[in-house]
């Protein structure tokens, strides 16, 4: 098959993926991964790497290897400080050995939500593209708040597929791929090679996290490569150890993994945070005539279309808007509180205090889910 012209993809690699059962890093695993990155960089491929791995790589030089592991969020925090550097430190060692330059970049979620950050984050990986870096990228676990138990990389990647306008983003695990079945279970599980659309029961079937020493599993894949559908960027779930598992990845070669398809059409940064990227705080219940008009218009919702408000929340938060059925159709930032909306909720606009927001949701904070 010949090798399609992706321009830039990004390619994430856990935790289990590259350290051993105490957490040291595996540099022969490392050095796989570089010389396969520094072969699809010389098919002319810009390549951006996204690396879990540093609070693995510093629990031993702090003896909290194995069974010693800490468990607050905290002590978690401090040990990633200490292994960010042995992590980096590798990369670069192992990419100059193909003549090329790791430039480290460190994220946190906020930095694909604030307009300014995610401007600046954007700038900083295309000019160290531009200037043939391989940037290797990690969350910034020792300043993270609630994102640091989520180990959530693999959220990271999706984002950062979507910041730099990336054509694939390839999540090296260390299964081959999303199974009809637990093949540690079921022996007749068989690989799912392609996925058009990722539905509630492919989200059942990844089950929930991975091993001790990473934080993803199946589940916090398939949650990446629908954020990087949705994204127009075309996913591939693989095993880290296959040989050439990158370069295949890139030639679209079958059997390689899990092939997730991306959407036509590409949601912009704002939407694409708020529908997957932040928790829901609460329910908003919708009458028919407004989801249709949300649906078919594309308008703001107002206080005459909520029926129903479930759970406790702030302006600002996100919350997911049901139909009267219960069936959530989409997802937005409300600008009233749980409080003061259920005072507002069925009132016309001209009937509400004065000072009060009109829409409950702007249209620009909210976005049509399928």
């Amino acid at each position: 098959m010949s090798e399609p012209l992706h321009t830039t993809m990004v390619v994430k690699v856990g935790t289990s993926s590259i350290t051993d059962a105490e957490g040291v890093i595996d540099s022969a695993l490392v050095a796989k991964l570089c010389g396969e990155v520094a072969g699809v960089r010389a098919g002319g491929h810009r390549v951006v790497v996204v690396t879990s791995g540093a609070i693995a790589a510093g629990l031993p030089a702090l003896g909290m290897g194995g069974d010693n592991r800490p468990r607050d969020s905290v002590t978690l925090q401090a040990v990633s400080a200490v292994g960010q550097g042995n992590l980096i430190g590798t990369y670069q060692r192992e990419l100059a050995r193909h003549g090329l330059i790791a430039g480290q970049v460190l994220l946190a979620p906020l930095d694909f939500f604030v307009r300014a950050q995610y401007l600046h984050a954007r700038g900083t990986l295309n000019r160290l593209l531009e200037l043939g870096v391989v940037p290797v990228v990690n969350e910034n676990d020792a300043i993270a708040d609630d994102e640091i138990r989520f180990g959530d990389n693999d959220r990271i990647a999706a984002l950062v597929a979507h910041l730099v306008e990336a054509d694939l983003l390839v999540l090296l695990t260390d299964t081959p791929g999303l199974f009809t079945a637990d093949p540690r279970l079921d022996a007749g599980a068989s690989l799912i090679e392609e996925i058009v659309e990722i539905d509630h029961e492919l989200e059942h079937l990844a089950g929930g996290t991975g091993t001790d020493r990473g934080s993803g599993g199946m589940a916090s894949k398939l949650a990446a490569a629908k954020i990087a559908s949705w994204s127009g960027v075309r996913t591939v779930i693989a095993d880290a150890r296959r040989v050439g598992v990158v370069a295949d990845a890139c030639a679209g070669t079958p059997g390689v993994g899990t092939v997730v398809r991306a959407r036509d059409g590409r949601l912009g940064a704002r939407r694409l945070w708020i529908a997957f990227a932040v928790g829901s705080s609460g329910r908003v219940q919708v009458d028919a005539g407004a989801r249709r008009a949300l649906e078919e218009r594309r308008v703001s919702l107002l206080p005459a279309g909520v029926v129903g408000v479930e759970g406790t929340f702030d302006v600002g938060d996100a919350v997911e808007v049901t139909d009267p059925t219960g069936a959530v159709f989409a997802k937005g930032m409300v600008r009233h509180g749980s409080s003061q909306l259920q005072d507002h909720m069925g009132m016309r606009t001209t009937d509400l205090p004065d000072g009060t927001p009109h829409e409950v949701i702007h249209a620009d904070d909210l976005v049509v889910l399928p």
